[in-house]
């Protein structure tokens, strides 16, 4: 029997490979709305990142979930983020 592939995906900040439940997904829905997707299958463009402190931090200084988005971040954002740690 095969093994069954793991998803990976690309920390926005870091450009690291990791499996996809190692990270936390960002989407901004149809509507504009940003939100925290805790289930990975949110309708919308999502963009991922590590789940540590630094990388939070990170993002926040150069503004990668924006880019990577297309939107402004908003403050509560990364807020609850660093409660997710």
């Amino acid at each position: 029997m095969k093994a069954k592939k793991k998803p990976m995906r690309t920390c926005v900040v870091t450009k690291e490979k990791w499996e996809k439940k190692d990270l936390i997904r960002i989407v901004r829905t149809p509507e504009g709305q940003v939100l925290i997707d805790k289930t990975g299958k949110q309708n919308g463009k999502g963009a991922y990142l590590k789940l540590d402190s630094e990388v939070i931090l990170k993002a926040k200084k150069n503004n990668a979930l924006g880019r990577a988005l297309n939107v402004e971040i908003p403050e509560e954002i990364y807020e609850e983020l660093e409660k997710e740690i």
